[in-house]
């Protein structure tokens, strides 16, 4: 079984991928615009080079998203994390995603990591960089 976190973008689904593929060193999967899907005469104009649906390999794990601009509000209550080994890839990648962001939470050491930091990106997608210790070096 996989968890695969599904975000909704404001019409910038294209745009935040890219970044993240950049970010994140991996490749786009799928870019499926609604001009591209079966039902694509139905969709509105201003909908059609928008994004169906995007999928971005992460390990294991796939990123999926979809532009949803006439329902879309800012997530609210969840984080994308992502489980990084080395500390300096963690900085590296916590410092891409604050460009243009809001950093949160500073990442820093912890009791139980040797970098933690949370973030939402120039995209409004709120991120936990976590960079774990291990499990025997956790401070009481």
């Amino acid at each position: 079984m996989q968890v695969n976190p599904y975000l909704n973008f404001n019409g910038n689904c294209k745009e935040a991928f890219a970044f993240y593929a950049k970010v994140l060193k991996t490749d786009i999967v799928m870019m499926l615009p609604f001009s591209g899907t079966p039902m694509a005469d139905q969709a509105p104009p201003e909908m059609r080079d928008l994004i169906a649906h995007a999928q971005l390999r992460i390990g294991d794990c796939v990123l999926m998203a979809s532009d949803a601009p006439s329902h879309y509000e800012q997530p609210k209550g969840m984080n994308v994390t992502l489980g990084i080994e080395a500390p300096e890839e963690a900085e590296r990648v916590f410092n891409a995603l604050a460009e243009g962001g809001t950093v949160q939470m500073p990442l820093a050491e912890t009791f139980w990591a040797q970098r933690f930091g949370m973030v939402v990106d120039r995209f409004g997608i709120p991120w936990m960089i976590n960079c774990e210790k291990p499990r025997e070096q956790w401070a009481p």
